[in-house]
C-alpha cells in the first residue's frame, strides 16, 4: 500500500503500477489474489537453489550454480558470526540480484526475523534519513557508496547515532574512509566472497577486525595462497593467489565445462577454488587483499597494484573516487594511470600535477601515476563496482589509435622524403 513520503522516493517507485499482459507474463499480484498453496517440498539439499551472475568486472558475466547447501551454508554463518538478534533493524542498499544483497540483506534477514528497511535505489540523503527515522544499526554497503555517504555535506544535519556497523566488501575499504567512519563510533567490518561462494568465506572478527582486511576463514572454509603457476602452497607474507575449498563454493558455471574445469585446481585431495585474487596472509592468519591477477601492472619491471595506489590516492582530501590502470609507455612498457573524480570543493583548484605532486610525496616513486585525468564520474556496474576493464580496454583502444596515427604519419613522413617535389622542402626543414 503507498503511503505519502517526504524521502526521495524513486520515479519507479512512485510510479502507478502497470497493467502488464502478455504471453509468459505474471502478475505478482495476481499470483497472491489465485490463493494457490504449495505443493509438497520435493528438493533436497544439493539441488539446484539459484544461479547468481559474475558480474562481469573481469569478463563475460557467467552464471554460478548453487544449491539449497551451499547457499544456506553463507546465509546462516553471516547471521552467527555477527549474533545477529531479531530486534535489530538493517537497511537494505545493495541489489538483491547481487550476492551481497541477496544473501545478507534479504535472505539472511528473513531467516533471522529482522526489521528490513529498503532503499530501492542509492541516495545518501534518503539513507541518512532512515537511518535517523527507523533507527538502523547496520547495514551492508559497498566502498563507493560508503564514500558517497561520508561525502554528503549535509551529514550532520542527521542523527545517526543508532548506528553501530557497517558491513561490505566488493572491493578494499580505503583506510582513510574507514578511518573516517571509525572516528564517528562506526566499524566498517570488511568481508570477502565472489559470486562462486555466493557471499562471504572470509570475514574480520566483530570484536578484532584489521583495517583494509579479508578477515580469516569463516565456518568449514580451508583457505590458502598459492603460486599461481606452480600451485605450492606460499608461506606467511608471501604474495600469491587466493584458493578456496567450503561448503559454500558453487557446483560450476552454468553450461560452461571448460570454464569450470578452470576454475577449479585439486591440492591435497581437495577441490579448491582458483579466485583469481592475489593477497597474503599476516601472522594472525587473516588474510589481506593486494589485487585481481589480471590487474597488474608492469612499469619498467616493477610490479604495480592498483588496489594499493587507490588505496594511497583516497587519502588525498579532494579525491572522492580513484581508479588506476595501465597505459602503454614507449620506454616503461606500461605506466600507471589514474582516472579521478573530485570532490565539489576541489573542481575548481586541484590539477592534474598537484596530484602527482603528492602522490610523489606520499608513495614509491614507480607507484605515482604519470598520467592524471579527472571525469565527473566513473563507470560502474548495477552493483555499484567501478568497472576497472571497461577504463582499462577504453585505454587500450586510446593507445591503439594513437599508435595506428603514428604509423601513418610515419609512412606520410616516408612517402614525402622519397616524393622528388617535397626534397627540397624536406632538407629545408
Amino acid at each position: 500500500m503507498k503511503r505519502p513520503t517526504d524521502l526521495a522516493v524513486p520515479d519507479f517507485i512512485a510510479a502507478p503500477r502497470l497493467d502488464l499482459a502478455g504471453p509468459g507474463v505474471a502478475l505478482w499480484n495476481d499470483v497472491l489474489e489465485s490463493g494457490l498453496e504449495p505443493g509438497p517440498l520435493t528438493t533436497g539439499p544439493d539441488d539446484l537453489c539459484v544461479m547468481p551472475y559474475t558480474s562481469g568486472t573481469t569478463g563475460v558475466p557467467k552464471g554460478c550454480m548453487h544449491t539449497h547447501r551451499s547457499t544456506m551454508h553463507t546465509l546462516v554463518a553471516g547471521m552467527r558470526w555477527f549474533a545477529m538478534q531479531p530486534e535489530t533493524t538493517l537497511m537494505a542498499v545493495a541489489p538483491f540480484f547481487h550476492v551481497t544483497g541477496m544473501q545478507g540483506s534479504m535472505s539472511a534477514p528473513l531467516y533471522g526475523g529482522n526489521t528490513v528497511v529498503l532503499l530501492p535505489r542509492w541516495d545518501r540523503d534518503a539513507a541518512a534519513m532512515c537511518v535517523e527515522r527507523y533507527r538502523i544499526s547496520a547495514w551492508t554497503a559497498i566502498p563507493t557508496m560508503v564514500q558517497d555517504f561520508l561525502s554528503n555535506p549535509k551529514l550532520d544535519q542527521y542523527d545517526l547515532s543508532s548506528l553501530r556497523r557497517i558491513t561490505g566488501g566488493g572491493a578494499a575499504m580505503p583506510a582513510a574512509i574507514a578511518q573516517r567512519l571509525e572516528d564517528m563510533g562506526v566499524p566498517y567490518i570488511e568481508g570477502y566472497g565472489l559470486s562462486e561462494t555466493i557471499a562471504a568465506t572470509h570475514l574480520n572478527p566483530p570484536d578484532r577486525p584489521k583495517k583494509q582486511c579479508l578477515g580469516i576463514p569463516i565456518y568449514d572454509v580451508d583457505s590458502r595462497v598459492i603460486d599461481p603457476t606452480t600451485l605450492r602452497e606460499l608461506p606467511m607474507g608471501e604474495v600469491g593467489e587466493i584458493v578456496i575449498h567450503g561448503p559454500q563454493v558453487f557446483q560450476g558455471y552454468w553450461n560452461k565445462p571448460d570454464d569450470t574445469a578452470q576454475a577449479f585446481v585439486e591440492i591435497d585431495g581437495k577441490r579448491f577454488l582458483r579466485t583469481g585474487d592475489l593477497g597474503r596472509i599476516d601472522e594472525d592468519g587473516y588474510f589481506f587483499m593486494v589485487d585481481r591477477l589480471k590487474r597488474m601492472i608492469n612499469a619498467a619491471g616493477f610490479k604495480v597494484w592498483p588496489a594499493e595506489v587507490e588505496s594511497l590516492m583516497y587519502q588525498h582530501p579532494a579525491v572522492q573516487e580513484a581508479c588506476v590502470i595501465a597505459s602503454r609507455d614507449v620506454r616503461r612498457g606500461e605506466t600507471v594511470k589514474a582516472m579521478i573524480v573530485l570532490r565539489p570543493d576541489g573542481r575548481e583548484r586541484i590539477d592534474a600535477e598537484q596530484i602527482i605532486d603528492w602522490c610523489r610525496q606520499n608513495m614509491a616513486a614507480y607507484k605515482v601515476p604519470r598520467i592524471v585525468e579527472f571525469a565527473a564520474e566513473l563507470p560502474k556496474s548495477a552493483a555499484g563496482k567501478i568497472l576497472w576493464r571497461e577504463l582499462q580496454e577504453r585505454e587500450n583502444a586510446r593507445n591503439d589509435s594513437g599508435e595506428q596515427a603514428c604509423e601513418n604519419s610515419r609512412e606520410n613522413f616516408r612517402g614525402n622524403v622519397a616524393g622528388p617535389h617535397n626534397e627540397q622542402s624536406g632538407r629545408q626543414s
